[in-house]
């Protein structure tokens, strides 16, 4: 027999909660993602707090880099992707002008002449943006024809893909030239490229990988994999950052030497303690444990990240976020990898954990676009 009072307020719950998440939907905002966001960079000012000897200069401006993040992350969800969609031509087209323009008229930030300064506007980088601009643009080209994609369209989807990259390389910024090219590779594999090609792609990569070392590659790129093959070739050197780096890492063992005990980072032996190798100060101060609770973290970003991709009602929805997660999970990989000497170093931030300006501000647009998937046109999804 039915309990009256039961049945009432289990309506009252279930209401309540319908109630709370139609409020989120209407605001176009995804809770769980928010949450993961919201710790991943209160934890970042934490561990920046810790890399810049508590230089309070340095952390107000990154939260408020922060707070820049969030609102213009919730203004990208107030657009439906499609209104992206529509406007992924033209975009791409001026950020591809922007960067022909940095070519001509950027300033130079530690060897890489990417940052465009307008008077009376805040320097930024074109070539951040173009992380996302290349797999919207992707998106929009490959969802709109049959899939798997025929050669003619691949030949097109590099097209544009090697453009942006190429003038990225030429701004010497090999490690974003990486990033925005793998953002718009994803894509092309999320449309469902067959495998032949892309074990042809990886051969002849190989194949071409000596023929641009002796040709094409700068001096301080084949200095950077020599350096990465053997740091001690030159230790005080090239070899400085990733052999303290990795000291650091070493030392801190399983609990670390606890907050603001750091000695590699606190004595400046790591240079880049705040920004590229901050994750060499968060293993030495909090060992084992800290670098685990850090992964936890940007694992449940990813999961709500490919969960909204797999959930996406339509296929430029499934393409771009799937490209937007796969590209954040890069990037976390990439700077680890980087800082423990498994891939040569080539100048990444640890996402929304380093020091950074115009990379925070990017990766939240990408968070934006994620929401907007999710909340605008979606399937039923808890």
């Amino acid at each position: 027999m039915n309990n009256p009072d039961f049945v009432r307020q289990a309506s009252s719950f279930n209401a309540s909660r319908r109630s709370g998440s139609s409020l989120w939907q209407a605001l176009h905002i995804d809770p769980p993602l928010l949450i993961g966001v919201c710790l991943l960079g209160a934890f970042g000012l934490f561990v920046l707090n810790s890399a810049t000897g508590g230089d309070q200069a340095v952390i107000q401006r990154q939260a408020i880099v922060m707070v820049v993040g969030l609102i213009v992350m919730c203004a990208v969800a107030q657009f439906n992707v499609h209104f992206f969609r529509r406007w992924a031509p033209p975009i791409y087209g001026a950020g591809v002008a922007l960067l022909i323009l940095v070519l001509f008229i950027g300033a130079e930030v530690n060897g890489a002449k990417s940052w465009i300064d307008f008077p009376g506007l805040p320097r930024f980088q074109p070539s951040e943006i173009m992380k996302f601009v290349v797999p919207v643009l992707l998106a929009w080209y490959l969802a709109s024809r049959p899939l798997p994609p025929k050669f003619k369209h691949l030949f097109w989807s590099a097209v544009m893909i090697v453009i942006p990259a190429g003038l990225i390389v030429l701004q010497n910024d090999t490690g974003t030239a990486i990033m925005v090219f793998m953002s718009g590779v994803f894509v092309v594999l999320l449309a469902g490229i067959r495998w032949r090609i892309v074990f042809a792609g990886l051969f002849a990569g190989l194949l071409g990988s000596p023929a641009w070392y002796l040709f094409l590659a700068q001096a301080h790129q084949k200095n950077r994999i020599l350096t990465f093959l053997d740091p001690y070739r030159d230790p005080t050197g090239a070899g400085y950052n990733i052999i303290q780096s990795q000291i650091a890492i070493g030392s801190g063992g399983i609990y670390g030497k606890g907050y603001g005990n750091g000695a590699q980072s606190h004595l400046d032996f790591i240079p880049e303690s705040h920004t590229d190798f901050i994750l060499a100060v968060l293993a030495e101060e909090f060992g084992l444990l800290g670098v685990l609770f850090l992964i936890g973290l940007y694992l449940f970003v990813l999961l709500r990240g490919f969960a909204i991709a797999y959930a996406a009602r339509d296929l430029f929805g499934r393409l771009l976020a799937g490209s937007i997660t796969l590209t954040f999970f890069l990037y976390v990989f990439i700077n680890m990898a980087m800082v423990s000497g498994l891939v040569p170093v080539i100048g990444l931030p640890l996402p929304l954990i380093s020091r950074g300006g115009t990379s925070i501000v990017t990766l939240f647009i990408g968070f934006g676009l994620l929401m907007s998937i999710q909340t605008h046109d979606r399937q039923k999804f808890p």
